[in-house]
């Protein structure tokens, strides 16, 4: 079975989310910047993005992800190929081998 790696939602403000997470919930913060931020949980992670990043997405982890198309590089050395399901939901398609213990 594959595995769900993260869920990423558009947020207006990446610290005032931040900061509203880590009140509300038992997590920490893995990485944040102005433009997205990841929070970790015991199961998976939360990628926080604004609008000019990515689109709202669910990351998953495939042992074969390049057979989705090619795959590109992130910043965090992750590597990855988004596609649409039928209803034009994204779904970020994730190299196992590239991944780092952050989302």
């Amino acid at each position: 079975m594959d595995r769900i790696h993260h869920i990423a939602v558009q947020v207006n403000d990446i610290a005032q989310a931040v900061s509203w997470y880590l009140r509300l919930l038992n997590c920490q913060v893995h990485y944040q910047d102005d433009p997205w931020a990841q929070i970790k949980f015991a199961n998976m992670s939360l990628a926080l993005i604004t609008r000019d990043q990515h689109p709202p997405h669910i990351g998953i982890e495939r042992g074969d992800a390049e057979r989705f198309g090619a795959l590109k590089a992130h910043r965090n050395g992750n590597t990855s190929f988004y596609i649409n399901d039928p209803d034009g939901d994204a779904m970020e398609i994730l190299a196992v081998a590239s991944l780092k213990e952050a989302i």
